[in-house]
This record gives C-alpha cells, structure tokens and sequence, in this order.
C-alpha cells in the first residue's frame, strides 16, 4: 500500500516536471531589450498563460527578417516603413501599435560641434559633419540605424569619412564605444535612460518630431509558416495592447523617469 502511494506520487511529480510550458519565439530589437522592459513585462504574461518567452534581440532589420523567415512567432519593432512592406508581402499580419518614445542625440558635455545649439535634428547632423567630431553609428540595419540614415539623407549628407564609426552593435553596447570615444550617438530615448549611471554622455539634442520613435507589434503569418504558434501570439499582442500591458509600459521607470508612452490604449 505504502508502495503504491510513493510510487503514484512519484509518478505525479515526475508529470508535473515534465509538463509542457508552451513557449512563444519573439525577435524584438536590442534597444527595447536593453531598456529593460521586457524583463517587467514579459513574467506577467508568462504568468497568465503559463509560457515562456523566447527573445532573440537582435536589430529591427534582421528581426524583421527572422520573422519573415518564420523563425520566431510574433515580432515587436520600431522601423514602420520596413514592418509595411513586410506586412504587405504577407510576411505578418495583425499589426498593431503598442507604445513609443522618442531619438535623442547625446555626446560629450565638451559638445565640440556645439550640437546643443542646434536649431534641429538635420543642423545637428550638419554640425557634426562640419566639425568632423567622431559619430558612432549602429550600422546594423536596425530601427535606430535607419531613422539614422534618413537623418543624414535630409542632412544630405554621406556620412563616410574617418569621424564616422560603424559598430555593427546593439544600443547598448554602441552607447558604451561613443562612451569610450566621448562620441556623438543617436539612441532611443529608452535606452539612453537606462545607460545614463553608466555612462557620461549627456543628451544635446532632443524634441525635433523627426525623432518620433513609435513600436508595433505583429504575428507571423500562419499561412506562410504553418508551424508557428499563432494562438500564442495572438494572445502576446492582445496582452502588450490591453490595458492591462499598457499600464506595465507606461509605469516603467529608471531613475524615476518613464521611458515609454503607450500608444494603444489611451
């Protein structure tokens, strides 16, 4: 009898640790990642469906490709131009609008191309350019790295010279090499938030509406990819845009300062 009972209950426990957690595949950007939303996020809703949350953080350019690939089930970017063309194509479907914030340009207090005193985003590029102060770009075909692009196109200006560095990195990590380098570097406000006690680069220039940064959220097309988990995904961007993952976004703070501004629900 008493055999039998630690047996069954062996069994039963056993079950239990090998019980299947349903897991979500999401290719998402490097700055959202950084900022640290996503680790306050993502344990709520893990939490409600009894999942995991696989990240792949990565720039918005290959996320989006990772997704068109139907390597992952849902992807959350900031690139609108790029997730319209995916979405036209077919790639993902359910696009909705979850949050945004803004680009800011940051450099050394030294300033020595006197970005502060520009008069827009497109004269503190030029600024930059003519005074040849090192600049380091993302240069990953991420979201940041193409709103950097158009900046510099309405600048026109070609950014090829020695002053301008390539990093091929996430935000993160850039924010650290322009640290390094007392560089100029256009970041998601987010990101910068987050680094700001890890690093002396102030921003200089903020507030031009060019440097709206707003994120969306979208499903991978089931049929396209038969295989991805469209249930779960769909039930992850009904959560991000539901009041209660807007009230998450819009209460997450660093050093007291709310990092994003949710665009769902109002």
């Amino acid at each position: 009898m008493i055999r039998t009972i630690v047996t069954t209950v062996c069994l039963f426990l056993l079950a239990m640790s090998v019980r299947a957690v349903e897991h979500l595949k999401l290719s998402t950007t490097t700055s959202t990642d950084n900022s640290g939303l996503l680790a306050v996020l993502h344990p709520v809703f893990e939490t409600k469906y009894d999942a995991k949350i696989d990240v792949i953080a990565v720039g918005t350019g290959k996320a989006l490709k990772i997704g068109a690939n139907g390597d992952v089930d849902v992807v959350f970017v900031h690139a609108p131009d790029a997730e319209l063309k995916y979405v036209e194509q077919g790639d993902f479907i359910d696009r909705k609008a979850v949050m945004h914030n803004d680009f800011v340009i940051v450099g050394s207090q030294q300033d020595p191309a006197k970005v502060a005193a520009a008069s827009s985003a497109t004269d503190a590029l030029q600024r930059i350019a003519k005074y040849k102060s090192d600049f380091v770009s993302r240069g990953d075909d991420s979201g940041t790295h193409k709103k950097e692009k158009a900046l510099w196109a309405k600048a026109n200006i070609q950014p090829e010279s020695r002053w301008y560095i390539q990093a091929g990195q996430g935000m993160g990590a850039v924010l650290k090499i322009a640290d390094e380098k007392q560089a100029y570097v256009l970041t998601d406000r987010g990101t910068q938030i987050a680094y700001a006690d890890k690093m002396s680069l102030k921003v200089l220039y903020e507030g031009d509406e060019t440097l709206f940064n707003p994120y969306h959220v979208m499903a991978v097309n089931p049929q396209k990819h038969a295989h991805v988990n469209y249930d779960l995904a769909k039930k992850y961007i009904d959560f991000v845009t539901s009041k209660e993952g807007q009230t998450i976004i819009n209460n997450f703070r660093k050093s007291d300062q709310q990092l994003f501004y949710s665009d769902a629900v109002k």
